[in-house]
């Protein structure tokens, strides 16, 4: 894995976590499943690399 792709990634999920949170203190429900969503990606990204980083070894 990249060190571009671990620092996007890692962007994506704390960007996901600060759009959760302000959806919950917004109550703006559509902000907060944004959140959830971004952060979704962001995991799933991780795990796709960590699979690709296995193999290379």
């Amino acid at each position: 894995m990249g060190m571009d792709d671990k620092i996007n990634n890692a962007t994506e999920d704390a960007t996901g976590k600060l759009k959760e949170g302000a959806g919950r203190a917004t109550d703006n429900e559509q902000l907060e499943a944004e959140g959830r969503a971004d952060q979704s990606t962001a995991k799933l990204k991780q795990a796709g690399e960590k699979i690709k980083d296995a193999f290379k070894s």
